[in-house]
């Protein structure tokens, strides 16, 4: 039973957490269980490792839905809703005027310098993050043959989402039949399906349409928020509501602020639809994952024994990976196009893999600088 009274803590510290937690949510995990469990000892470490597992088994951001579920521990139902917002609301607050300034000086010389050399150091970013995920991923050969079938459904024209989805479905039906278990459902997968269900096709570009664009992707992201620059390439610029170029941009700023990675789709929604663009996106990127945690949280335990929602996370995190290759290879095709943005990217990538603790933050200053520095030249 949660403490009361508790509130204005939790607010002090994810409000915090949120200005300071650079670096990805491995970064923000880490900071967590320092600030939560050495610091603070609101809950064991035990109980700590079972709310990771629960983050992995849902849609949505898993340090932000970690924030949440710290916040439920300590202040209840309204510590959850408490955590997450001022988990959020730096990020969101400064991708905004971000946003803002992109779209009233991004067309000025002054500032296109710094964009062109951000958007090759994005590249050895999500590399890092394939290279990562797909290390853990693929733990054995029918999830590696998954995931390629699921880059070749890509390249063939088939939507990201579909492909995502699909993948993990396929997987779960072969793992399932392979393992031959009892042949009834575990009850905590209900939740996680009554999510699956909207396909919003065809909505126009106003604050509604992006509203409702954001609350479907923000119900089927899985895995890294790396994965959301795929759904929205599928979502936004296959719809022909941004270039690649313009996602690109957006990706970019959206390394420049602390917490979730998600609060990039403010900077989206601000493109979209001016300021209740950026509100409508940010409200549906986020709902999703504090109503998954709201329900959710109380259903940990069983969810940790769960082998039919352990294959299909299995197969998601394969498809994911996969997912993000193939963006990957269609964002270098668009982003280098000279020396300079070949030698930025390069540069990116050793920095990247040759210092392990650099902080995703640095690469992406760095490259703004050196693209600036070239194009002087």
């Amino acid at each position: 039973m949660p403490k009361k009274g508790n509130l204005r803590e939790v607010a002090s510290v994810f409000f915090k957490l949120g200005c300071f937690a650079f670096g990805g949510p491995a970064a923000h995990i880490a900071m967590m269980e320092k600030e939560i469990i050495q610091k603070r000892k609101w809950m064991t470490q035990q109980h700590f490792l079972d709310l990771m597992g629960a983050t992995n088994l849902i849609p949505g951001p898993n340090s932000t839905e970690m924030t949440m579920h710290c916040g439920h521990e300590r202040a209840g139902t309204l510590g959850l809703f408490v955590a997450g917002a001022c988990f959020i609301f730096p990020a969101v607050v400064i991708t905004g005027i971000l946003a803002w300034l992109y779209v009233q000086y991004g067309q000025l010389p002054e500032v296109l310098p710094f964009i062109y050399g951000i958007k090759p150091a994005v590249l050895a970013i999500i590399a890092a993050a394939i290279l990562k995920l797909g290390k853990k991923a693929l733990k054995g050969w029918e999830l590696a043959i998954l995931g390629i079938l699921v880059l070749i459904a890509c390249f063939n024209g088939v939507n990201e989402i579909l492909a995502l989805l699909g993948g993990g479905l396929l997987g779960t039906i072969y793992f399932y039949i392979k393992s031959k278990p009892q042949p009834q459902l575990p009850k905590s997968i209900a939740p996680f399906l009554l999510f699956q269900i909207p396909s919003l096709i065809g909505t126009k570009v106003t604050a509604t349409g992006v509203f409702l664009t954001f609350l479907k992707v923000g119900a089927i992201l899985y895995g890294s928020g790396y994965v959301l620059f795929a759904y929205l390439d599928s979502e936004l610029v296959g719809a022909g509501w941004l270039t690649r170029q313009e996602l690109i941009d957006a990706i970019a700023v959206g390394q420049f602020t602390p917490g979730p990675v998600l609060s990039t789709s403010t900077f989206v929604g601000y493109q979209l639809a001016g300021f209740w663009g950026a509100i409508a996106a940010t409200l549906g990127i986020f709902l999703p994952s504090f109503l998954f945690v709201l329900i959710l949280n109380p259903l940990v335990p069983k969810m940790r024994k769960s082998i039919v929602l352990g294959y299909f996370l299995d197969s998601v995190n394969v498809a994911a990976v996969a997912l993000m290759i193939a963006v990957l290879i269609d964002m270098s095709i668009t982003s280098l196009t000279d020396w300079k943005t070949i030698l930025i990217a390069t540069i990116s990538v050793l920095l990247t893999f040759g210092i392990k603790k650099l902080s995703p933050m640095w690469i992406i200053a760095g490259g703004a600088v050196l693209g600036y520095f070239l194009t002087l030249i």
